[in-house]
């Protein structure tokens, strides 16, 4: 089943996947892993692109196709449940000057799969926005998406404007793009940076846990005590 569902993706066949997809999750596969197997299907079109075997048009199907699995009614109650049970609340959006959003929609599929709340800005969001999403839902986790390279300074202008608004200080900044490196995240004013998602929601889950590593309940309610 495996290879099948990352063949389809590869092939682009989008019905394939629906359906395989279905299935598989009737079968009790895990949201998270069914993902993995999306993203396989991905990168495998992704380096296709990279010696000319696609092109751009292939790309945006393949974000479609994952786009329509996240829709599947199963994967969508999974992702989708009980706020109680979340881990923490991550605010995305891809920055102001670019349009793309399959990095953004992968890293948002997965980290709700892995229980986060995500608020989704969607893509050209400009630093403002960033700021006032960060006051009104107090997120732990700020992801900046880019994949062009001059996204860098709106990147860095965002982070700036966090800082200045005084909100920097108790929430991770992860950024997500191909095109970064170690010396553009410190250049940014990041803290983490990741040309995988699915490394990228692993790093966010070992941050939140060391985040929240007091716990106590008073009268039913959780209070979460930060070690940032």
């Amino acid at each position: 089943m495996d290879e099948l569902i990352i063949k389809a993706v590869e092939e682009l066949d989008e019905d394939k996947v629906v359906k395989l997809a279905n299935k598989a999750l009737n079968d009790g596969m895990e949201p998270f892993y069914l993902l993995n197997l999306i993203k396989e299907g991905m990168n495998r079109v992704g380096k296709l692109y990279e010696n000319k075997q696609y092109f751009i048009a292939d790309l945006i199907m393949a974000g479609l196709i994952f786009k329509e699995v996240l829709k599947l009614d199963k994967m969508a109650a999974q992702l989708h449940n009980d706020d109680s049970k979340k881990i923490g609340r991550v605010l995305i959006g891809t920055v102001k000057g670019d349009l793309h959003d399959i990095g953004k929609d992968i890293f948002r599929g997965m980290m709700e799969a892995n229980k986060f709340d995500v608020i989704d800005l969607g893509v050209d969001v400009g630093k403002e926005s960033f700021v006032k999403g960060v006051q009104k839902y107090q997120p732990d986790i700020v992801g900046l998406s880019g994949v062009l390279n001059y996204t860098i300074e709106s990147m860095k202008e965002t982070v700036e404007a966090l800082n200045e608004a005084g909100l920097r200080s108790n929430i991770l900044i992860i950024l997500g793009g191909n095109h970064l490196t170690k010396e553009a995240c410190e250049y940014v004013g990041a803290d983490y940076y990741t040309k995988d998602a699915s490394v990228g929601v692993k790093y966010c889950k070992k941050w939140i846990k060391t985040k929240y590593q007091t716990r106590s309940i008073n009268n039913g309610i959780t209070d979460l005590s930060s070690n940032r």
